[in-house]
């Protein structure tokens, strides 16, 4: 490793409190905090089993067992997201001051975000790691660890950026299962996710104009190259713009 680093002890943490703890406390991060050489993971705790998305139990939102399951589910996807804006800000050398401080800020948000799941599994009557779940959201990290800008269009532009679709959905129906706590830290969740992917799509155009590539053209040709969906069914216009899609990007998307 390059130097001792508090992001990097933050990134290695396992155990979700002392992670949080630890991201939470942070006060800057730049490019002093860059590595040499990556750790092979991130810290994580050995629960939950991690399986195949197709073998993970669907559950129904009628039931207090399934409105548990869900947010077990956005619990996970916010504590990868934790060690994915730190991984943003370790891996990748030679961006503006302005880059690693984005990251730090959306670490932050997103331990936030876990810690109010991990308050509401508590109230349902589970912890964290209670239940299986997926690893989607890391195994893209790990494909562009290569590239900032694959990184910028694959994982916060796609990934992260599916959330503004279905997020809303999640309220309506719990909101229908009269599941009101929920639905306040999803609420929460989701307005601070629109700021994350926007950040990501800032940080895709800027690394676009450094190759001397055009991004709306760049955009399209990754996902092919990938073989993801930028979308899977109808998108979230609104909030995608406001999150830094363009106009040509969204009509791109829905043909």
């Amino acid at each position: 490793m390059s130097r001792a680093s508090p992001v990097l002890a933050a990134y290695l943490a396992s155990a979700p409190a002392d992670k949080c703890r630890l991201v939470l406390a942070l006060q800057t991060a730049g490019v002093d905090d860059v590595q040499t050489t990556m750790p092979a993971q991130p810290g994580r705790p050995a629960a939950p089993q991690l399986l195949h998305p197709s073998k993970v139990r669907k559950r129904k939102l009628g039931s207090a067992a399934g409105r548990a399951a869900l947010v077990h589910a956005v619990a996970h996807i916010e504590f990868n997201a934790i060690n994915l804006a730190l991984d943003a800000v370790l891996r990748f050398a030679g961006m503006p001051a302005e880059y690693y401080d984005d990251w730090l800020s959306v670490a932050q948000d997103e331990a936030r975000h876990f810690m109010r799941l991990a308050g509401r599994l508590a109230e349902l009557g589970i912890a964290y790691g209670d239940l299986p779940a997926h690893n989607g959201l890391w195994e893209m990290a790990e494909k562009t660890a290569g590239d900032a800008m694959h990184r910028m269009a694959l994982v916060p532009r796609v990934r992260e950026a599916r959330g503004l679709e279905v997020t809303p959905g999640m309220i309506e129906r719990l909101l229908d299962a009269g599941d009101d706590a929920t639905v306040e830290h999803l609420r929460v969740i989701l307005a601070e996710e629109e700021r994350h992917v926007e950040i990501g799509s800032r940080w895709f155009r800027y690394l676009c104009d450094r190759q001397g590539v055009d991004a709306a053209a760049t955009f399209p040709r990754l996902l092919d190259h990938y073989g993801v969906a930028a979308a899977r069914g109808p998108i979230n216009r609104p909030a995608r713009l406001r999150a830094g899609f363009t106009d040509q990007e969204l009509d791109a998307i829905r043909a």
